[in-house]
């Protein structure tokens, strides 16, 4: 599936391979070829079950998600509210423990939405003081905690919707296993200028998560021109994950054509 040094791809089971259950996506995503996957949360699943099947399957738990609260009613993290600190510090143990049993080297932060009422420099001071508690925790296991900005047409008043913003955040918080997390099709909802901040921003990226735009379907089916901007990745040698982070527009299996043409020959994934 991959070039000479294009990226791995991931899948992401929170968007692919819906007409199945939890686990068996993890299979369905070994027997299309993937090396990778990642999805939002592992909370309310057997983390025992999900190491038994990517073992099995030779697979690397690429990506999760801090808790990030209750999505159904509109949470999208919650790492800026002073009343939830403690509640933030039991969702990183949650997801250190998952990780180490998972051997997963990444974890992202939903930053949030902006709440009403509070100030901006209390929910700052809030999220920078939360972020380095998470960075810290993570540090300890040898792995990198990531911010991800989300576009605001979308996710209105969250707290990070560009990269600038998440690259200024990451500064504040100073701590060096903090990273970004660039998902393509936020960026170019919220920024446009795709290459230009890859090439500029390459070695502050620490995951990348893929769909076209503006439907948020797979590659090919709307305005992003893969083709060009993938090898970018490969010619600046970045070497982490890509998330196939995409609603489907047909059967799972069906949407991966575009990757063949990217595809020379495989690499050993680690």
């Amino acid at each position: 599936m991959e070039s000479p040094r294009v990226p791995r791809f991931s899948a992401n089971l929170s968007f692919l391979f819906g007409d199945l259950a939890f686990y068996d996506r993890i299979d369905a995503a070994a027997a299309n070829s993937f090396r990778g996957v990642e999805y939002a949360f592992p909370y309310e699943y057997d983390v025992g079950e999900i190491r038994r099947r990517l073992r099995a399957n030779g697979l690397t738990q690429a990506l999760f998600n801090f808790p990030a609260g209750d999505f159904a009613k509109g949470e999208r993290g919650f790492a800026s509210d002073p009343s939830r600190v403690e509640e933030f510090r039991r969702g990183v143990a949650d997801a250190v423990r998952i990780a180490r049993e998972l051997d997963c080297a990444r974890v992202n932060c939903l930053c949030g939405i902006a709440i009403e009422g509070l100030d901006a420099a209390t929910a700052r001071a809030t999220l920078v003081a939360n972020l380095r508690y998470a960075a810290q925790a993570l540090d300890a296991i040898g792995a990198t905690a990531l911010v991800e900005p989300l576009n605001r047409i979308e996710t209105p008043n969250f707290l990070i919707g560009t990269s600038a913003e998440a690259l200024e955040l990451i500064a504040q918080v100073g701590a060096p296993n903090l990273r970004l997390q660039y998902d393509v099709y936020h960026a170019q909802r919220s920024e446009g200028n795709i290459i230009a901040t890859i090439r500029a921003q390459v070695a502050r990226i620490g995951h990348v998560q893929i769909a076209d735009s503006p439907g948020r379907n797979e590659p090919g089916t709307g305005e992003l021109a893969y083709e060009r901007i993938l090898p970018v990745f490969d010619e600046l040698g970045y070497d982490g994950w890509i998330g196939l982070e995409y609603r489907q527009s047909r059967p799972a299996p069906e949407t991966f054509s575009w990757i063949a043409p990217l595809s020379t020959h495989e690499v050993t994934a680690s």
